[in-house]
């Protein structure tokens, strides 16, 4: 059964990486496993009934963006890109993702008038493709917590260098280590998400504000929390970031 498990994970490895295949092909690089949690009584099982609320607050952070590209970091299953999309008129969503077959599903999930509007290209968020500062904001939904902390940090770091001076970055993920949340409280329910989301300890025990600053200093530029919104009693959080402008700079 072991071998069959290497073996089974290790056909993902088209350029995926290892940890992702290793961890989460059942979640996200298998076709079938692609069609069966993209329906909305799935993901909302898997957040606790939150799917809804994260996805509207996670919008009205959007809604005063700065003017310019917005970059959507990986796919989402549910509604979210193709609500994005209505909201963005005839602006285009650059959409990057490491698996083809998560990219294919957004794009099919859109009315045939809004395809073009959509520009999907598959790309690891550790090095991204893109020229420094070419982006106003970015949105990463739910995939921070997916990652060991090294490729967390390195994606981070290329964040920070793609988004132009003014821009914003939202982030929705966990929150902080939610010690006193009923659903951690609940050993076996802990015990169980922690299984399916294998970095998601350290994630809860990393600052990520304090990540971004440190990176943002690497990068010679300023980054500043503007809004913080809890969900879910602080189990969930959205994140709104802002690049100072050149024109702040000291």
């Amino acid at each position: 059964m072991a071998k069959f498990k290497i073996s089974f994970w290790q056909r993902f490895l088209d350029g995926t990486p290892e940890y992702l295949a290793r961890h989460y092909w059942w979640a996200y690089l298998w076709r079938p496993a692609i069609w069966f949690f993209d329906h909305q009584p799935v993901i909302n099982l898997i957040l606790f009934g939150q799917y809804r609320r994260l996805m509207t607050r996670t919008l009205r952070c959007l809604d005063n963006r700065p003017a310019g590209r917005l970059l959507q970091l990986s796919c989402v299953y549910g509604k979210l890109t193709p609500t994005l999309l209505d909201r963005l008129g005839r602006q285009p969503l650059y959409l990057i993702d490491v698996a083809t077959a998560q990219l294919e599903a957004s794009r099919n999930k859109l009315e045939p008038a809004r395809r073009s509007q959509l520009l999907p290209v598959r790309m690891d968020a550790e090095t991204l493709a893109f020229q420094d500062n070419v982006f106003s904001t970015i949105l990463i939904f739910f995939l921070l917590h997916e990652m060991p902390t090294e490729a967390r940090r390195r994606t981070l770091a290329e964040i920070l260098r793609v988004m132009q001076p003014g821009g914003w970055l939202v982030i929705t993920e966990y929150g902080e280590e939610p010690r006193r949340h009923w659903v951690y409280r609940l050993r076996w329910l802990r015990k169980q998400l922690l299984s399916w989301e294998p970095f998601l300890d350290e994630f809860w025990r990393e600052d990520i504000s304090a990540v971004l600053q440190r990176e943002a200093n690497r990068l010679d530029k300023r980054l500043r929390k503007i809004e913080t919104h809890l969900v879910f009693d602080g189990f969930y959080r959205v994140l709104v970031y802002e690049m100072a402008s050149q024109t702040t700079l000291p």
